[in-house]
C-alpha cells in the first residue's frame, strides 16, 4: 500500500471545463455508422427514423456534448452533396480509406442532424479540404444554417428541412498533414485562411471554425499556425493523438503482459507533455486564450480482434482502456484554460468505442463507464489539486507513469474529485485537505476490476460501476483506492 497526501485548493481555479471536453467522434468507418449508430427505418431494432434508440439513450446518458462527423480520414473523400435527397437516389462510392466498402450515403447530413439533436449534443461538422473546394465548402454551410432565399436553402427544404440548422463547430480539413493533403504546414496555412474566408456566418448563425492543427509532437506545425492564423477568424487548433508504443505491431486490445499495460499507460501519459508544450507555443502568440486547443481525435489503437476486417478497426476494452480515459479526461480538466473540446475516437464499434453493438445487441464499455463517472466536471471550473506522486515501471523506463491521476472541479457549489490508481498491484491510501470549500459528502462511486475484464455480449455487466465508501469530515478527505481503479467522489 502507497500512501498519498491530497491538497485541493478550491479558491485556485485553473480553468473552466467545457463540457465539450467530453466530446466523441463518429466516422464512416467500419460498423460505427451503419450498424453502431444507423440501421435504417425498417430494422428490427428500435429506432427513431433509422437511428439506433439503444445508443441515442446511451450517450444522453452520459450527456455528450459534441459529436464530430464525418471524419477522420473520411472527411476529405466526402462529398456533401452526395448524402441529400431520396436515398435511393443517392450517389454511391468506394470508402477508400477503411474496407473498401461501397458507401451508400444513406446516413448524410440530415441524418446526423437529427441525431444529434436526439442526444442533445453539439454538431462539429469537418469540411472536405483534400478532395474538396472552397464552393463546395461555403454551398455546405449555406444549405445547413442560412434561411433566407437561395439555390441552397431552396434544396434543403426540398429534402423536407424547412428551418436551418445551428451549427456552431465547422473543422477546416483533416489531417492535412496526412490522408488530408500530405501538406507542408505553410501551405495548409494559407489554405485556411482561403477557405475560412467562404465560410461564412448565416442568419445569425455563428462558426467556430477549428483549423487543422499536428500530429502528435509536431510543433513546427503549431507554431506556423499560430504564426499565420488571424485570432477573429480561429477559434481552435485541432491535435491528434493516439496511445500506439508500436505502429507495426499494436498489440491485442484484450491479451496483454503487465509490461505492455505499463508502456501503453507511459505513452497515453504523454498526453500531458503534447499539452503542455502546444499550450506553450501558443501562449506566446495568444496570450489571451482567444485560440482553443481541441484534441478531437485521442484514444487507444491496437489490431482488430481476430476474425474482424482490418479496416473496420474494431477493438475490445478493457479496465486498461478504462485507465488510459481517466487519465487522458484529468489531464484535459487541468489544462481547461487551453483545452476546449476533445473528441475520443470512437464512439461505437471503432478503436476505443464507448458501446459495442451486435445485431440487436449492445454493451457498454469500460471507458463508457469513465465517462459516467466524469460527467459532473461538466460545465465545472477547474481547482488546484496536486498530490506527490511515484512512478510505476513502465517496461523501460522511458517514460513517466504516475500511480495516480486526479482532478477536482466545482459547479453549483459541488466539488467533483476524479481519481485513478494505475497500479495493478498496490492500493493507494489518500489522505486530503480541501481549503475554501466547506461541505458535505454526497456520494461516491467506483469502478475497478482485473485489467484484462471486459464486457462482451453474453456478459455485458462484467465491468460496472459501484457506489463507494470514503470518509469525510471537517474538510477532510480519505480514499483507499483499490489497484487499476478509477473512483468519482460528490462533496455538496
Amino acid at each position: 500500500m502507497k500512501e498519498f497526501h491530497l491538497l485541493i485548493n478550491a479558491e485556485d481555479v485553473l480553468g473552466h471545463i467545457n463540457p465539450e471536453i467530453y466530446g466523441h467522434f463518429s466516422e464512416h468507418l467500419g460498423h460505427c455508422i451503419y450498424e453502431g449508430i444507423y440501421v435504417g427505418e425498417d430494422s428490427k431494432i428500435p429506432n427513431i427514423h433509422g437511428i439506433r434508440k439503444d445508443v441515442v439513450d446511451a450517450l444522453k446518458a452520459i450527456r455528450v456534448p459534441v459529436l464530430r462527423w464525418p471524419g477522420g480520414c473520411f472527411a476529405d473523400e466526402y462529398h456533401w452533396k452526395d448524402g441529400i435527397g431520396k436515398k435511393s437516389s443517392r450517389k454511391k462510392m468506394i470508402n477508400t480509406n477503411w474496407g473498401g466498402l461501397v458507401e451508400d450515403n444513406s446516413f448524410g447530413t440530415h441524418e446526423f442532424m437529427e441525431l444529434c439533436e436526439l442526444i442533445g449534443c453539439e454538431p462539429y461538422i469537418t469540411g472536405n479540404v483534400g478532395s474538396g473546394n472552397v464552393r463546395e465548402m461555403t454551398e455546405w454551410i449555406e444549405y445547413m444554417t442560412f434561411d433566407g432565399i437561395s439555390p441552397m436553402t431552396e434544396l434543403r427544404r426540398e429534402n423536407g428541412q424547412n428551418t436551418p440548422w445551428k451549427l456552431k463547430y465547422f473543422g477546416i480539413g483533416n489531417e492535412n498533414w496526412g490522408g488530408g493533403g500530405t501538406m507542408r504546414a505553410e501551405y495548409y496555412a494559407d489554405l485556411y485562411r482561403q477557405y475560412q474566408t467562404f465560410c461564412k456566418n448565416y442568419s445569425g448563425n455563428e462558426l467556430w471554425k477549428i483549423a487543422c492543427g499536428p500530429s502528435a509532437n509536431d510543433y513546427h506545425w503549431t507554431e506556423v499556425m499560430m504564426q499565420q492564423l488571424q485570432k477573429e477568424h480561429t477559434k481552435g487548433i485541432a491535435l491528434h493523438y493516439y496511445c500506439v508504443p508500436d505502429w507495426n505491431a499494436k498489440g491485442s486490445a484484450a491479451e496483454f503482459t503487465e509490461d505492455e499495460y505499463y508502456t501503453l499507460l507511459s505513452y497515453a501519459n504523454y498526453m500531458e507533455t503534447l499539452v503542455t508544450r502546444h499550450s506553450e507555443i501558443m501562449n506566446r502568440y495568444d496570450p489571451e486564450h482567444t485560440i482553443g486547443l481541441v484534441v478531437d481525435e485521442w484514444g487507444c489503437w491496437y489490431e482488430v480482434e481476430p476474425g474482424t476486417n482490418p479496416g473496420f478497426l474494431y477493438q475490445q476494452n478493457t479496465m486498461r482502456d478504462a485507465i488510459v480515459a481517466a487519465l487522458n479526461l484529468n489531464i484535459f480538466n487541468r489544462h481547461s484554460k487551453r483545452v476546449i473540446m476533445a473528441n475520443i475516437a470512437q464512439v461505437v464499434n471503432v478503436l476505443q468505442a464507448v458501446i459495442l453493438t451486435e445485431n440487436e445487441k449492445m454493451i457498454l464499455t469500460p471507458t463508457y463507464h469513465v465517462f459516467d463517472l466524469y460527467k459532473e466536471h461538466q460545465g465545472g471550473d477547474a481547482v488546484y489539486c496536486y498530490h506527490p506522486n511515484i512512478t510505476l515501471y513502465d517496461g523501460t523506463n522511458d517514460h513517466n507513469v504516475p500511480m495516480l491521476s486526479s482532478s477536482a472541479s466545482i459547479k453549483n457549489d459541488v466539488m467533483t474529485i476524479t481519481l485513478a490508481n494505475c497500479s495493478l498491484h498496490e492500493e493507494a491510501e489518500l489522505h486530503g485537505q480541501i481549503y475554501g470549500f466547506h461541505g458535505t459528502l454526497g456520494s461516491a462511486r467506483i469502478l475497478t476490476n482485473e485489467v484484462h475484464a471486459h464486457n462482451t455480449f453474453d456478459s455485458p455487466d462484467t465491468v460496472h460501476i459501484e457506489p463507494y465508501t470514503v470518509e469525510y469530515k471537517d474538510n477532510h478527505l480519505h480514499v483507499s483506492l483499490p489497484p487499476c481503479s478509477v473512483v468519482e467522489i460528490n462533496l455538496h
